[in-house]
């Protein structure tokens, strides 16, 4: 038993090293776009702070990569016989229950931007189905004697709240672990007043929402692990060693903030370049008004700030100046522009996906991904995680839900499982439409096949259109009164 942690990789079961949350740490900094204000010094020589502007690219290239990866458009089907038809409706109902389209999703722009996700699966007890719960790269540790594919991993949960008026923070442990053959589910609760340590191992029961869990759980007949790690493609060349994965732009951070310092500067020149004009300072004199008071003459529009007092007499020959600078916008826009091509080639996007003008700002091209781009490639890529990722989920759930007699059919295998993804965020409809006419017309196609991947409709809805088409296709009227010809007839 650990009676106190400093840090949870001080857990001597996890088997990670501390630098690589470090990392998370700062790749998340760019992913909120969180950064400390700016100190300068004015033209006094006081010292002053004002808000840093960050462009955020690491939030658009997760955004923009999350969308061409997964959409509400992909299906999911569990065989394509009886045999898993119960499989198949559990799971589709499972999808529903917890909108999985939508959130794996949104959850895919942290995992691509973080380096990883956890999906979990637990059943409620009270509505008696199985619920998911996304787990983000922070809260993620693999646990001891795993490098590759990880199959046993620790949980961590922080709240916070108010005892006797001091800021108490709870942190819940929840490994994951085989033990004897059985999966077994460990939670571990510490307390902490200082939110920079883990704290005390304290019972359970000592967090109201954590008193109905049970220490440790059994699972038998459970052939894989009750959670999916997905990671994005690629090798962690930050820790060679590590299982965590890696974030799609954790190799780009210079260029990030490359983008961002530009982007930050550019800004600060359209504010400071704003019209100034020196007038002397007899035409803002003060005067004295009817009670005596000193007050400045009312020459200018008194809400205005473009006008700024200088020594001097318009008497003398001082006359009104405009000192407002030119703002160097084309230079400002060329060197976002270049850095964009930069993050494109590091993050394997195809070349222009982003671009930056004086008119709209930050643009996304919206224009066809090619069969052969960049952005194909990568997307093919990453999409083998996320494929193997969703059929090792189906079954973790119906294994799950079976062992709570949810759910008593066959379990498949992930070879009777297919995710359609949508290609036509990456396919271009009119050459879609013109390559399946031709296999078709070639008899290398059916009709079903063509409407399926044109439309992207399921097979019952293919089949329906069909019908219809069938249905408006008006009958040939019968050929009668054929006139023979005998021999010499022309």
């Amino acid at each position: 038993m650990v009676n106190s942690l400093t840090k949870i990789v001080d857990h001597p079961k996890i088997n990670v090293e501390q630098s690589e949350y470090d990392r998370i740490a700062k790749s998340l900094q760019y992913f909120e776009g969180k950064f400390d204000d700016v100190k300068y010094h004015n033209s006094d020589h006081e010292l002053k702070t004002r808000p840093y502007m960050s462009i955020n690219m690491m939030k658009v290239v997760a955004k923009r990569m999350a969308s061409l990866l997964y959409n509400e458009q992909c299906r999911i089907i569990v065989g394509n016989d009886e045999k898993f038809k119960d499989a198949n409706e559990f799971i589709q109902q499972t999808f529903s229950d917890n909108d999985f389209n939508k959130n794996f999703e949104r959850y895919l722009e942290s995992d691509l931007a973080l380096g990883g996700l956890v999906i979990r699966p637990y059943f409620d007890v009270g509505q008696g189905k199985i619920k998911l719960s996304w787990c983000q790269a922070p809260t993620i540790y693999p646990l001891r004697n795993n490098t590759n594919d990880v199959s046993e991993i620790a949980i961590a949960s922080v709240n916070q709240i108010i005892e006797n008026d001091k800021v108490i923070y709870y942190t819940l442990l929840e490994f994951h672990e085989w033990v004897n053959g059985n999966y077994q589910i460990t939670n571990e609760l510490y307390r902490s007043e200082d939110k920079s340590i883990v704290g005390i191992q304290v019972p359970l029961t000592s967090y109201e929402p954590y008193s109905g869990l049970e220490p440790v759980a059994t699972l038998e007949n459970i052939t894989r692990p009750q959670f999916v790690y997905l990671k994005p493609q690629g090798f962690n060349n930050r820790n060679i060693t590590s299982p965590l994965g890696i974030g799609v732009c954790d190799n780009a951070l210079s260029t990030l903030k490359q983008i961002n310092d530009t982007f930050d500067q550019f800004n600060w020149e359209i504010k400071m370049g704003q019209r100034r004009v020196a007038v002397p300072e007899d035409l803002t004199s003060l005067g004295i008004d009817e009670r005596g008071i000193k007050q400045p003459k009312q020459v200018f529009d008194s809400s205005q700030n473009v006008f700024i007092k200088m020594r001097g007499d318009s008497e003398d020959g001082f006359k009104i100046t405009d000192l407002t600078s030119e703002i160097r916008s084309q230079a400002y826009i060329a060197a976002l522009n270049n850095a964009l091509q930069v993050l494109e080639m590091q993050v394997g996007l195809t070349a222009g996906t982003f671009s930056f003008d004086a008119k709209g700002g930050l643009k996304t091209a919206t224009e066809v991904v090619s069969e052969n781009s960049m952005t194909q490639q990568t997307r093919s890529s990453q999409l083998t995680m996320v494929d193997r990722a969703i059929k090792e989920l189906i079954i973790s759930i119906l294994e799950l839900a079976k062992a709570y007699e949810a759910y008593n059919g066959d379990i498949p295998t992930m070879g009777d499982i297919s995710v359609d993804f949508d290609d036509g965020v990456v396919t271009d409809k009119q050459q879609q439409l013109d390559f399946f006419t031709q296999a078709k017309s070639a008899g290398f196609a059916s009709t079903k096949l063509a409407i399926k991947k044109v439309f992207g409709y399921t097979d019952d809805q293919a089949e329906d259109l069909i019908k219809e088409i069938n249905a408006e296709v008006p009958n040939e009227p019968a050929v009668t009164n054929v006139p023979s010809f005998e021999d010499g007839d022309e």
